[in-house]
C-alpha cells in the first residue's frame, strides 16, 4: 500500500474510476482518514487470500530462513531482494517495506558468512591457517605475494611458463590443497568465494579476519585443480602431435621429447586400446 496513494498514475486512477462509476477527482480525498487505507488493505488481503507479515511471526521466519540458504548461493543484494519479492508473492505474504527487507536481506549475507565458516572449521587446523596467511605475505624470491602468483595466468606457452605452472602446483600440493573436501558448501557459494579471493587484496583480505580462511580455502581448492588443467595445457601445446584420443601416460620418446607427461607413442587408430593409466 502506498503512503502516497494520490501519486498514482492517471491512468490507473481512471481506470479504476470507471470501474467505480466514480469521477477521477473523487479518489483525492482517499485516505484522508487514519486507518482507510489499513482497514481497505486488510479487506483485500482476505478477499484475495493473502498474509500478513508483521514482527516475529512465522511467515517473517520462513522469510528469513528463504533468504538464508539463497544467500549461501548468491551474495548479489539485488538478486536476493528480488527472489525474496518472488517468495512472498508465491507464498501470497504481503510485502514488507522496502528498508525492512532490504535490512533482512543483508542480515542473510552476514548469516551466510557464518554459516560458511562454520561449515570448514573443522579444516581449518593451525597448520592449515598458517599455510593460507602465507598467501597473504609478500615472498621475496617472487616479489608479490602467494595469491597475486597464484591468479597469475600464463601468457604464452613456453618451457618458463610449463615450469611456473607445475612450480605453482607443486606448492598447493604441498598444503594439500587438491585433497580438500569443501563438499558442505554448495558449488555456486565456492565459485563465489574463489572470486572474491582472485579480485581481492592481501590488506583487503587481512581485514576480514576469520571470515578470510573460507575465502582463501575455496580459492586455493580451485586453483589446484585450475593450474593442473593449466600445466596439462602449456604441457600438450609443445606437442603437436598430442590428441585427445591418444593422451596416455608414457616417459618422453625421441619423437615426443618436448612434452614429459604425454606422449603419443601410441598411433591414433590404437589409441582406443588398452586401459588408460
Amino acid at each position: 500500500m502506498p503512503d502516497d496513494v494520490a501519486s498514482a498514475p492517471p491512468v490507473a486512477v481512471a481506470r479504476l474510476a470507471k470501474a467505480l462509476g466514480l469521477a477521477p477527482g473523487a479518489l483525492r480525498g482517499y485516505g484522508r482518514r487514519a486507518h482507510t487505507r489499513s482497514d481497505h488493505l486488510a479487506q483485500v488481503a482476505k478477499y484475495l487470500g493473502w498474509k500478513n507479515a508483521s514482527a516475529g511471526s512465522q511467515e517473517m521466519k520462513e522469510l528469513e530462513q528463504f533468504l538464508t540458504d539463497r544467500a549461501m548461493e548468491h551474495d548479489s543484494p539485488t538478486l536476493l531482494f528480488n527472489l525474496a519479492r518472488e517468495y512472498l508473492m508465491s507464498a501470497k505474504v504481503i510485502r514488507p517495506g522496502a528498508i525492512t527487507l532490504a535490512k533482512m536481506v543483508g542480515a542473510a549475507r552476514a548469516a551466510a558468512g557464518e554459516l560458511t565458516l562454520h561449515k570448514v572449521a573443522h579444516l581449518l587446523t593451525e597448520q592449515v591457517r598458517s599455510d593460507l596467511d602465507l598467501l597473504l605475505k609478500v615472498d621475496a624470491g617472487l616479489g608479490c605475494t602467494r595469491l597475486e602468483w597464484l591468479t597469475k595466468p600464463a601468457v604464452e606457452a613456453s618451457s618458463a611458463a610449463v615450469k611456473t605452472s607445475i612450480d605453482k602446483l607443486a606448492w598447493l600440493r604441498a598444503m594439500d590443497a587438491d585433497r580438500l573436501d569443501l563438499s558442505a558448501l554448495p558449488n555456486e557459494r565456492r565459485r563465489f568465494l574463489a572470486q572474491v579471493a582472485r579480485r581481492s587484496t592481501n590488506q583487503g583480505l587481512e581485514r576480514r579476519r576469520e571470515r578470510r580462511y573460507p575465502i582463501l580455502l575455496a580459492f586455493v581448492a580451485q586453483a589446484a585443480i585450475d593450474q593442473l588443467d593449466e600445466s596439462a595445457r602449456a604441457d600438450g601445446s609443445r606437442c603437436p602431435r598430442i590428441t585427445a584420443a591418444c593422451r596416455r601416460w608414457h616417459p618422453p620418446t625421441p619423437t615426443c621429447a618436448s612434452s614429459p607427461r604425454w606422449c603419443c607413442r601410441r598411433s591414433t587408430s590404437r589409441a582406443g586400446q588398452g586401459r588408460p593409466t
